[in-house]
């Protein structure tokens, strides 16, 4: 009789075991497919745009990726035509481009000439105008405009916005 108790006793206690062990398993796998915080706080990046100064390019990161922004200077938005003034961002009284930094021919990224006011794509000689429009192939399209949202003087990378959505419906960017 004793034997019996004992060998029910140890079934038993081998099962709790393997249910203690099958249970801290499940959570480890869990844990383990669940993004980085480090993955998860790239996933937004929030630009406060009181320091931006005019014809200046500055190269933000988010994602990973270069986001180019530049702040426009008065005689830069009275010098644009209807078609560019399609791809820029007013946020209080400035305007702005942001654009991601990667060339959409083969992802380069492309350098700024302030003084000619265009991007230059060195690897294929692609060009680009102030806006992020294509003025020279071999680029398919402009430079993609990440999703974003306005909130006063700041702008949250990684959130679309209405304004995004606009930009999105007239077919100006594509979804990133």
């Amino acid at each position: 009789m004793t034997d019996k108790n004992r060998r029910g006793f140890i079934g038993k206690a081998f099962g709790a075991v393997a249910g203690v062990g099958a249970v801290a398993s499940l959570y480890a796998m869990k844990k383990s497919w669940d993004p980085l915080p480090s993955v998860k706080a790239a996933g937004f990046t929030t630009l406060d745009m009181s320091g931006y100064k005019g014809n200046e390019l500055i190269t933000e990161k988010w994602r990973g990726k270069p986001v180019f922004v530049l702040k426009y200077t008065p005689e830069m938005v009275a010098s644009l035509n209807d078609e560019q003034k399609k791809r820029v961002l007013k946020i209080g009284s400035d305007t702005y481009m942001i654009v991601l930094g990667l060339c959409t021919h083969l992802g380069c990224i492309p350098g700024y000439n302030p003084a000619e006011k265009a991007f230059l794509c060195a690897c294929h000689g692609g060009t680009y105008d102030v806006t992020g429009n294509v003025t020279k192939a071999p680029p398919p399209r402009g430079l993609d405009i990440p999703p974003f949202k306005i909130v006063g003087n700041t702008i949250v990378l990684g959130e679309e916005g209405e304004e995004y959505k606009k930009l999105l419906a007239d077919g100006i960017t594509l979804s990133v």
